[in-house]
């Protein structure tokens, strides 16, 4: 588990929620401490948002589905939310049936290129 800790204007860094990388699997006796690191960042911080990145978590079960509805309890307890990064469909899917609701952060995707745009020249424009 690692923090991103912010470095530069404090406007900014107050603005900036904290991440937590969570790397699975997770195990039952890491998840009473997860939740303290989340409770300690949203009581102490600025944010009212604790960021889960959860793309390293692995194929996801009943386990990661306990895991993030412990944070999310722990995080509205403490005033707070949480969001996630970067969910696969498959832990997307079974949130969803679970019936688990979460802001969710994707990375960003690759976009092709602008197309070239060609103006329409109409006729007695004056040539550019």
């Amino acid at each position: 588990m690692s923090w991103r800790a912010g470095s530069g204007l404090p406007l900014v860094d107050a603005m900036t929620p904290a991440v937590l990388v969570l790397a699975g699997p997770v195990t039952r006796d890491e998840v009473t401490g997860l939740c303290a690191v989340v409770r300690a960042r949203l009581e102490d911080g600025p944010s009212r948002v604790v960021v889960c990145d959860v793309g390293g978590l692995g194929p996801p079960g009943l386990g990661t589905v306990d895991l993030l509805a412990r944070l999310q309890l722990t995080a509205r307890r403490a005033g707070g939310r949480i969001r996630l990064r970067d969910p696969d469909s498959a832990l997307d899917a079974l949130l969803d049936l679970v019936g688990l609701r979460f802001e969710v952060e994707r990375q960003p995707e690759e976009r092709e290129p602008a197309l070239r745009v060609e103006e329409a020249v109409e006729p007695g424009d004056p040539p550019p």
